[in-house]
């Protein structure tokens, strides 16, 4: 069992996540990432909940990057998939994924390979480049907003769904959305298909019990060091935007977790957060203008009384998603 840092506010939510930092880097499993050769230290199954009504959970033993998460929720929530939005908004936070897929094209055909820096100049500046190479189809706001269908032409928007389902019946307990299709992800996908990329964040629910709304997110993959902290604060935006246009007070925000991991480039990094302090968490508020979800804009959040320790640098890991084994190559054919 994990003894939590001594401290003035020991009750602090941010503790949740330090513990958790903790508890990996004493008992983490070291794995290595078959794709890319990365260690990692892991451990599986964890919660932990922050009630939104005492603050908002944006981490302070190290500056969040909380216009990344802005414009990438908003970028979820329009059910876009190309990344040109995201460089237009000066956040590079997936600019690694199509990257890596346009190197894959370019290597043995007639197209000259980009530096990094080149390919997302060039999404900037080259409206055709952009929509051949900046689209990630099947990302987290098409499957929310677009999910296909068999039916040709019919998609459907589970989050629109959702809202509706939670305003008609307040006790509904299948206000689910999911991003997890067996038809697109790794080698249960056939070679056109295929996803190049993971879908970490899953599944999540959502809940009204006293007037208040809550959200349960289901996490399979957590890299605590990078990407959770950015997962952290923007489901728990989610769950704020969700509560203002369905009409009820923000609840907490449950967060479930699969495999939760270091990557052993973020070990001393990790390290050094969990010596800092957390600080009084800061409070959010959404502009009453938005009263349906495709009235939300980022610019509609005030974010109040943010305080954080300096930034801790880490190196991304592009890591997960398709990986083409001989086993993944042959099944591919066979469903060719």
């Amino acid at each position: 069992m994990m003894v939590r840092q001594s401290s003035p506010q020991a009750d602090h939510p941010e503790y949740q996540y330090l513990n958790l930092l903790k508890e990996i880097i004493a008992d983490g499993v070291k794995n290595v990432d078959r794709g890319t050769g990365m260690a990692s230290y892991s451990l599986f199954g964890r919660q932990t909940r922050y009630d939104l009504s005492k603050g908002f959970p944006l981490l302070t033993t190290k500056k969040t990057y909380w216009h990344g998460i802005l414009h990438e929720l908003y970028w979820f929530l329009s059910g876009q998939t190309n990344i040109k939005y995201l460089i237009d908004n000066n956040v590079h936070i997936w600019d690694d994924y199509p990257y890596k897929i346009y190197k894959k094209k370019a290597k043995g055909a007639d197209i000259k390979e980009l530096s990094k820096e080149e390919f997302i100049n060039k999404i900037a500046t080259d409206a055709k480049f952009a929509k051949e190479h900046g689209e990630l189809p099947r990302i987290y706001g098409e499957m929310w907003r677009k999910w296909p269908t068999r039916t040709p032409g019919r998609t459907i928007d589970q989050l629109k769904w959702v809202i509706d389902e939670i305003k008609e019946d307040p006790y509904a307990r299948n206000a689910i959305v999911t991003s997890w299709n067996p038809e697109y992800l790794y080698t249960m996908a056939t070679r056109e298909d295929t996803s190049y990329f993971p879908i970490c964040h899953n599944m999540y629910q959502i809940s009204v019990k006293d007037g208040k709304l809550s959200l349960q997110l289901y996490q399979r993959s957590a890299d605590m060091f990078l990407g959770v902290p950015f997962n952290i604060a923007s489901y728990a935006l989610l769950t704020h935007i969700l509560a203002r246009v369905t009409g009820y007070e923000p609840g907490d925000f449950i967060h479930t977790f699969g495999d939760v991991h270091i990557y052993e480039n973020h070990l001393e990094q990790s390290k050094e957060q969990i010596t800092r302090e957390p600080r009084p968490l800061p409070s959010l508020k959404i502009n009453p203008s938005v009263r349906s979800f495709d009235d939300f804009r980022p610019e509609h959040v005030i974010l109040e009384g943010y305080d954080p320790h300096p930034p801790i640098k880490g190196d991304f890991t592009v890591a997960g998603g398709f990986y083409e084994s001989e086993t993944a190559r042959q099944n591919l054919e066979f469903r060719k």
